[in-house]
């Protein structure tokens, strides 16, 4: 699903963000809609994907209903109910979209485009084509496919916002060796061959793929700090996800 993992773990991560609660529940506006585009950018399109394919929903219908499940958390103040006690703040927001289509059904309506709900900035085809690409076969369970969603998305932000850093740094080949051996691997290349392909040692390779990974994981985990409900819940998912020990 992501870049993949070659040698050691992170031996620790600097926590520095308040959790997306916080922030939600903070009384400053700026902070509060931080946050909100924090949950749209990391949750859209999990919370697409999974109406279409657990609900089953149209492509339009899930449309609608993605931009009414960000526009009442953002006006009715929803997800502040969440409990970190309870559930992971992820199951609490897949919970919450299955409320929203429940709602929905019972009482027969639906949005209508053009309305006066406060939309947000998603490209759904691009979910569209995901969807093709990567669910041809049955979804797992409501639980699973909503955590692949969520860090099939985080590892994507994370992917941009390295490419954008490199790019603006002048380091396209740390990138080219990243996409070949990381994001688009062929079975058994290695790293003997990237360096004949590129004109490098191997130890030049190997160091150049550590510098990045180095970079996605900071970003990822930054990414994943800013979307969890609780300092916890950060500990505890960097620790499953990347193996990093956050102080």
């Amino acid at each position: 699903m992501g870049p993949r993992e070659h040698q050691q773990k992170m031996p620790s991560f600097p926590s520095t963000r308040d959790s997306v609660i916080e922030r939600i529940r903070s009384a400053d506006p700026p902070s509060r809609r931080g946050a909100f585009d924090d949950l749209v950018a990391g949750y859209w399109k999990p919370v697409y994907k999974y109406l279409r394919l657990t609900w089953r929903l149209s492509d339009e219908d899930a449309e609608d209903l993605t931009q009414a499940f960000f526009s009442d958390a953002f006006e009715k103040a929803w997800l502040e109910r969440f409990d970190p006690d309870r559930a992971r703040f992820r199951t609490f927001v897949r919970l919450c979209a299955d409320r929203l289509v429940m709602n929905r059904k019972q009482s027969e309506s639906r949005l209508k485009r053009g309305g006066a709900v406060e939309t947000v900035a998603v490209d759904f085809a691009e979910a569209e084509r995901e969807l093709l690409a990567h669910h041809a076969s049955m979804p797992p369970d409501a639980e699973e496919l909503f955590r692949r969603e969520f860090i099939r998305s985080l590892f994507d932000r994370a992917v941009a916002s390295v490419r954008s850093e490199y790019e603006r740094a002048g380091r396209s080949l740390h990138l080219r060796l990243f996409e070949r051996y990381d994001l688009a691997p062929v079975e058994g290349l290695t790293y003997a061959d990237l360096a004949s392909e590129f004109g490098l040692t191997t130890t030049q390779v190997t160091n150049y793929l550590a510098q990045i990974r180095r970079s996605f994981r900071t970003h990822a985990l930054g990414a994943l700090e800013a979307l969890s409900g609780s300092r916890e819940e950060f500990r505890r998912e960097a620790r499953e996800l990347f193996g990093v020990v956050v102080e």
